[in-house]
């Protein structure tokens, strides 16, 4: 791997994506040598390739939690503020794990009389600083990678609860509309938060469908709204409103 290759994985990471035009212009090469440096990186596994450019690999194990959070920083802020706009004040919401709900979570701060019940601990310390906010945190498992709690306990605290709304994230999409993930623990849980509350809302990038991962969590027919960054392609967009699944572009 020469140098060239290295900065452009350390992209990959920070970003989730990279585009062959944009690296040739950032390193003044030829798209066709680009081409080459990351179908070298496909092959040794650091990379899939997709239509004009390459993502970090997945499909059997999530990437980590601190990529994961660098990853399309803006955008999750953009989804999480036009999310936070739809949840009134006076709610109950459940949250789950993920970074684009702990983004969610940092727009709710100024929200007054919420009450928040969650497994994800990175979630419940950040509302922390939100006095009128009622935290619930779910026992269970710790998982230390992320902060998150999983497990039947997780699954069973939950069910004792009726939220208003439910703020789901996920690891993937795919052009089914079929939400994805890596632990079936986590999609336990994951699964009963969605058909729990009155109103369920998914928050994810578009870089979702991009991914691949091998566990099922719910369809996005099964949601009330899909907040993400950019359009989703036509023929899921048209599925969605067959669905009646509400789809809100973040500015």
């Amino acid at each position: 791997m020469n140098i060239r290759q290295m900065e452009i994985l350390d992209l990959a990471r920070a970003t989730g994506r990279v585009a062959v035009e944009e690296l040739a212009e950032r390193f003044d090469v030829t798209l066709q040598t680009i081409r080459r440096d990351l179908g070298e990186l496909a092959d040794q596994g650091m990379l899939d390739r997709v239509h004009g450019g390459a993502v970090m690999r997945s499909g059997v194990s999530n990437i980590g939690y601190e990529e994961r959070r660098r990853m399309n920083e803006d955008a999750k802020a953009a989804i999480a503020r036009a999310c936070a706009a739809q949840i009134p004040d006076n709610s109950s919401i459940i949250i789950n794990l993920g970074t684009t709900t702990e983004a969610v979570a940092r727009e709710l701060l100024a929200h007054r009389n919420l009450t928040v019940i969650t497994n994800n601990m990175n979630v419940a310390n950040i509302l922390v600083a939100n006095e009128s906010c009622e935290i619930m945190v779910a026992g269970g498992a710790l998982r230390r990678t992320d902060g998150g709690l999983v497990g039947d306990l997780t699954t069973e605290f939950m069910a004792q609860f009726k939220p208003d709304y439910a703020i789901i994230g996920t690891s993937a999409l795919d052009a089914d509309g079929d939400l994805l993930d890596f632990d079936m623990a986590e999609v336990r849980v994951s699964r009963a938060i969605a058909g729990l509350a009155r109103r369920a809302y998914l928050v994810t990038d578009i870089s979702k469908l991009e991914r691949s991962a091998p566990v099922r969590i719910i369809s996005m027919q099964d949601l009330d709204t899909v907040f993400v960054d950019k359009p989703l392609p036509a023929p899921l967009t048209q599925k969605c409103a067959e669905w009646d699944t509400r789809v809100i572009v973040a500015d």
